[in-house]
């Protein structure tokens, strides 16, 4: 999958009012971002690409990354912790901060939102596109409320009733940051610090930490929660071979299946 990705088609640079995807990725990990991202444009999705350095970019990187997308942009690690400085002081906001430095999913929060405006979308990188993904698409030309993917259970990592003693709302169930989209206007982070900081005094650090945030955030704003049909998480063998679904998100047992098969028919290649 990793020399396949270099031979990916280079696709037009798409229109100058396409939607921009934000994906946090790096050297570890940009074979997948390029995958999901190719597989997005292969099935209609006219979007440029924001990749947000997790501190791994280099000059090499970036340029095959611009050369594979052109015209996406690369938010650089010091230009980001140069803006959180400014914007998500370490004063203000020590939990986050420090969380961020060690707990690397928490930068799709802070590192796409943190003092930004307006409506921003962000993907995982081990997800593959196998259809045109019309309510994604649709949320992305027109955004009204936030939108996310639905999980098979709820995975917060933390206990429902410490959840629930943080927000005033229901804490919605299941919900997935596979697809995460939100206003960055709208994202309360006194509150996030808050309740960052009393969970991790209360139950210590999780891998989940920021799935249950997104769910906190998210309790006050009626998301978009997509089809779980169509926008699947952990599809078995038989449907990574086989895809009926618009996307997979491979997580844990399914990771077997995305690096067998998955990613070959998104490539186009027998399986």
């Amino acid at each position: 999958m990793r020399r396949a990705a270099k031979d990916l088609s280079v696709w037009p640079e798409p229109p100058p009012n396409s939607p921009e995807v934000y994906f946090l990725t790096g050297r570890r990990f940009w074979y997948q971002t390029a995958f999901c991202l190719h597989s997005l444009r292969r099935h209609g999705g006219d979007v440029r690409a924001v990749f947000i350095d997790d501190g791994s970019f280099d000059a090499a990187l970036t340029a095959e990354m611009s050369a594979k997308f052109p015209g996406c942009r690369v938010v650089g690690a010091a230009e980001t912790e140069s803006w959180l400085d400014a914007l998500l002081p370490i004063s203000r906001y020590p939990t986050l901060r420090a969380q961020r430095l060690t707990y690397l999913h928490l930068r799709k929060i802070t590192d796409v939102h943190a003092g930004r405006s307006n409506w921003r979308l962000v993907l995982d990188s081990d997800m593959l596109f196998f259809r045109r993904p019309e309510t994604l698409l649709g949320w992305l030309a027109a955004p009204e409320r936030p939108v996310h993917m639905v999980d098979v259970h709820d995975a917060y990592g933390y206990p429902a009733t410490s959840l629930a003693a943080l927000t005033k709302e229901p804490v919605p169930e299941k919900v997935n940051v596979g697809i995460c989209g939100f206003r960055s206007d709208d994202i309360d982070w006194d509150f996030l610090e808050h309740a960052a900081a009393t969970l991790i005094r209360r139950h210590g650090t999780s891998y989940y930490l920021e799935q249950a945030l997104v769910a906190l955030q998210a309790s006050t704003q009626n998301p978009l929660r997509l089809s779980e049909v169509d926008y699947r998480l952990m599809p078995d063998e038989h449907e990574c071979r086989h895809p009926t679904a618009v996307l997979h998100h491979y997580v844990d047992l399914s990771k077997r299946g995305y690096f067998r098969y998955a990613w070959r028919k998104a490539a186009g290649k027998r399986t």
